[in-house]
């Protein structure tokens, strides 16, 4: 066993999504995905009760071919889709969205969180889908905090939140389309753990607060999204967490199928995206009203 290579450090960028500004660490003109693994945001909004909550966050939009993951890193967010999915997610809670041959959805702040002027913090990662999964019914998973399956480091400073797959004794409810590990880590300041990555699966570790410094490289800032390399042998992650913080461990194996994607439509040809247009334009992907 030995320390896994970091083959990229990633800064996440400032974007302005039309008015919804986010931190992009993925995609990067350097690295267009980690298959599978398309894309990462980190998004923290003031919220103002000046608005209601349904005219801010991100309205209604179409997913298809993958899964948009959405993890509740500070306040509440509203998830509402054109399959009557309606519920809201709270801090460590992670809403899980398997788009399928099509979808409509929007991610709002509670009226809650409006009335207090909040703070919503999430990370968005979208998951590929393989071509066979690609087309089969949308479906929307919720994994509380509360049901979140949880190891515990032996120095008692780290808590990981398995949200995706296996790890040791501890098995992650989520349906995925292909193998997944994915690791939500809450740490305080000192706290140390070796975490074995699956031989043959793309691996990345966001930092979404606090530092850490990585066994074979060094430090890492926050909002940073390390990449390793997966050329060698190597399976394990080696991780000192130099301040109390949050962190993603995000593994898959890889699909290794052409990408084809137009805005928020992922297939692997040009014919599929036109496809995917055409079915959101006739209502194929059904309707959201926001109540």
């Amino acid at each position: 066993m030995s320390n896994k290579t970091v083959k990229y450090l990633l800064p996440a960028s400032p974007l302005d999504m039309g008015g919804f500004k986010v931190k992009q660490a993925l995609p990067t003109q350097k690295v267009e995905q980690v298959d599978p693994f398309l894309l990462l945001h980190h998004a923290k909004v003031q919220v103002n009760e000046l608005a209601a909550a349904k005219h801010q966050g991100v309205g209604p939009h179409p997913h298809r071919g993958f899964s948009p993951v959405t993890f509740v890193i500070q306040g509440e967010v509203h998830h509402r889709d054109s399959r009557g999915n309606s519920q809201i997610a709270k801090a460590g809670d992670v809403q899980w969205m398997n788009a399928g041959a099509g979808i409509i959805h929007s991610e709002r702040p509670s009226d809650a969180l409006v009335k207090e002027n909040g703070i919503q913090e999430i990370i968005q990662l979208w998951v590929n889908s393989p071509a066979s999964a690609k087309m089969k019914p949308p479906s929307y998973q919720f994994l509380s905090a509360e049901d979140m399956p949880t190891i515990t480091s032996v120095d008692e400073l780290i808590q990981l939140n398995i949200v995706a797959g296996k790890y040791e004794n501890q098995n992650s409810p989520i349906q995925t389309d292909s193998p997944l590990l994915m690791i939500w880590g809450k740490a305080k300041k000192g706290g140390k753990q070796v975490i074995q990555v699956p031989k043959g699966y793309s691996s990345m570790l966001y930092v979404i607060s606090g530092g850490m410094r990585i066994e074979g490289y060094g430090g890492i800032p926050a909002e940073n999204l390390v990449v390793f390399d997966t050329a060698s042998e190597a399976d394990e992650v080696g991780i000192h967490c130099l301040e109390e913080g949050q962190f993603l461990l995000l593994c898959g194996q890889p699909i290794e199928e052409k990408v084809t994607q137009y805005g928020p439509f992922v297939m692997n040809s040009q014919t599929e995206i036109m496809q995917a247009m055409r079915d959101y334009q006739m209502g194929k992907m059904g309707i959201l009203i926001e109540d």
